[in-house]
């Protein structure tokens, strides 16, 4: 991945041992970037991220900016999402799910080869 450096990419696996191993939205929720409602009978609130581990959130915030103001598939996505309405901070927080998400797959994709 192009947004993510060798150090971050340690940092991540060790913080995160179990990536590679878990669905996109287990993987999300673990690192503590899932939505999660706000809502309450008729209220419907905004979702906010909260729980997991905060490490991620922490390691991930610059890469995710950084990938956001680059050329790749983050920041196309980035860039979306703040056309289609969405506050820069959110969608700084999607790019970092999404991060973890495809980091995660591409985990799975390299254990399923090499068996």
């Amino acid at each position: 991945m192009d947004s993510l450096g060798p150090i971050v990419a340690a940092k991540l696996l060790a913080i995160l041992p179990e990536l590679g191993s878990m669905t996109r939205r287990k993987a999300a929720a673990l690192a503590g970037l899932a939505p999660h409602p706000n809502d309450s009978g008729q209220k419907q609130g905004y979702r906010k991220i909260r729980g997991g581990r905060p490490d991620v959130r922490t390691a991930l915030f610059m890469p995710a900016l950084r990938a956001a103001a680059g050329k790749g598939e983050f920041a196309t996505f980035y860039k979306r999402l703040v056309t289609n309405g969405k506050k820069p901070m959110l969608a700084i927080a999607a790019v970092m799910r999404k991060i973890v998400v495809t980091l995660n797959a591409r985990l799975r994709d390299a254990a399923i080869s090499q068996s």
